[in-house]
């Protein structure tokens, strides 16, 4: 590549730097940069480390599809041709700077997403770890250039056994995936017939189970089925229902979809996540106490329902207290929503809940004409004392935030049997939340169990505060990597990968292996 006309050197680098001016003062950043370095060369100079650089930068852009990112956004290709054009300063001035723009795009890509949640689903209320990106040029120029491109990637343990994934999963698709789906609705053990066979093929092929040509539904198949059940996040019953039977039929293509689409969370969520830090996820219906990266608890939960204003938002925010005999002081939307059209029909509605003023005062609901209220003009809040049929149950645990989401306890343990559990009014419902407790409290007490319960028993309600808060992750992941580094997928109870993944495709990611 020629970067110097014949000319006075003087002259050279004076057209240089005019045009790298020129052209960098369309962003600020770029234009801060060159400003603050004296306009000096990064990319097209004739030295080693810009040499390294050039090598480094087209080598990632050409590779960016490996991480589920769009080539033609970063155009190397063009980039090339710019640079193989170049005949002049200021031709060279020009493509310095496009390299440091097509950089800073790919940096920021890889490092943080190429899209903004909230512009997919308003309920996508994560903060974005953004990083100054001057600091970007910086850190480039100051590092050997090779070390620095592998630096940007999160580093993340589910990121890598994600990018696993999706090699394997384009490397299925490419080999015309699992094979045909299974016809019919649901199977069960004894069942024989064509749709067994169909169903045993289609698992031999995931690999759930060894070669058979067995017709009927026999145990082998059953531990398969309840295999594949446990890595979906079912029941395992071993008996292939309509809820098995749907994940079972579901095809490679949209499998690595959602591992496309959990890569680019994964970079959303590229920070520091806490040595003990609690996560939520939406989608696999569970709660877990993570320390040093080993999950140390788990149990199961109840989120939002997929209706109006009830899906649980995605957020990050620190669990500073758990309240014990909680009371519960019903959200606005609710009293006005579902309480009062029920007292307007009858006033004595609901009345296991106190009707309370602005001073917190009980309400004589006989005294009150609630026909003659709206939802705006209500004037009156609603709270249920501490009891074992408190809607929160006997204990909350809270991380106060702007959404008021919190994760409690409830009466309605019934739910927590089955394979969907979206229900809640967008808070998040634990089954065994006083175990829950104990492991909380097991940081900074020897008797956790003892401590929690002597509180309970006082039946009044108490807040028992955190000695170190724990930051709390609700996120969002249809395909989540379980203990083994094996990748298992959940299903999309919200629609939210799919949204994602309309708009990575039309930000022009593509997916590796498709046939033809």
């Amino acid at each position: 590549m020629v970067f110097f006309a014949p000319g006075p050197v003087t002259a050279q680098v004076t057209a240089f730097k005019q045009a790298v001016s020129e052209a960098a003062s369309r962003d600020k950043d770029i234009a801060a940069f060159y400003q603050s370095n004296g306009y000096k060369p990064v990319w097209t100079g004739a030295g080693e480390a810009d040499r390294a650089r050039r090598a480094e930068l087209i080598r990632a852009i050409e590779s960016a599809a490996s991480h589920g990112l769009p080539v033609a956004r970063y155009d190397p290709a063009g980039l090339l041709a710019t640079l193989r054009a170049v005949r002049s300063p200021r031709d060279r001035g020009l493509a310095e700077v496009e390299m440091s723009r097509v950089f800073l795009q790919y940096a920021r890509d890889i490092q943080t997403g190429i899209l903004i949640p909230k512009r997919i689903d308003p309920r996508i209320v994560r903060d974005i770890p953004y990083r100054d990106r001057t600091a970007y040029l910086t850190g480039l120029v100051n590092a050997k250039p090779a070390s620095f491109f592998r630096s940007l990637p999160p580093h993340s343990l589910e990121y890598n056994a994600l990018l696993k994934e999706k090699m394997a999963m384009e490397r299925l698709l490419s080999q015309g995936g699992w094979g045909p789906v299974v016809p019919a609705k649901s199977l069960e053990p004894g069942d024989q017939g064509n749709a067994v066979v169909a169903l045993r093929n289609r698992l031999i092929a995931m690999d759930y189970m060894s070669r058979s040509n067995s017709m009927t539904y026999d145990p082998a198949l059953t531990d398969a089925v309840q295999q594949f059940q446990i890595a979906h996040g079912l029941n395992a019953d071993g008996k292939a229902g309509a809820e098995t039977m749907k994940q079972i039929n579901i095809g490679v293509e949209q499998r690595l979809q959602s591992v496309m689409v959990a890569l680019e969370r994964e970079r959303w969520f590229n920070t520091e996540r806490g040595k003990r830090h609690i996560l939520v996820n939406i989608p696999d219906f569970t709660a877990k106490v993570v320390d040093d990266g080993v999950v140390t608890f788990r149990t199961r939960s109840v989120v939002g329902a997929n209706t109006s204003d009830r899906p649980t938002p995605e957020f990050s925010d620190v669990m500073e207290f758990m309240v014990v005999n909680p009371s519960w002081y019903v959200p606005r939307s609710i009293v006005t929503k579902e309480y009062l059209p029920a007292l307007k029909r009858n006033p004595n509605a609901a009345r296991h809940i106190e009707i309370t003023d602005s001073r917190g005062r009980k309400v004589n609901r006989g005294a009150v004409n609630f026909s003659q209220y709206s939802a705006r003009n209500f004037p009156f809040s609603m709270r249920q004392p501490p009891s074992r049929g408190n809607a929160l149950g006997l204990v909350k645990f809270m991380f106060p935030n702007k959404h008021n989401i919190y994760l409690h306890d409830t009466p309605s343990k019934s739910l927590f049997a089955r394979d969907v559990r979206a229900f809640s009014h967008g808070c998040i419902r634990l089954a065994d939340p006083f175990d829950f407790a104990y492991a909380l409290l097991a940081a900074q007490t020897s008797d956790p169990e003892g401590e929690f319960k002597s509180v309970l028993g006082t039946g009044r309600e108490q807040r028992i505060n955190l000695v170190d808060p724990v930051p709390v992750h609700i996120i969002y992941r249809t395909a989540v990597t379980n203990a083994r580094g094996h990748t298992e997928y959940r299903a999309d109870v919200y629609g939210r990968d799919a949204r994602i993944w309309d708009a990575l495709s039309k930000a022009g990611v593509a997916m590796g292996g498709v046939q033809g």
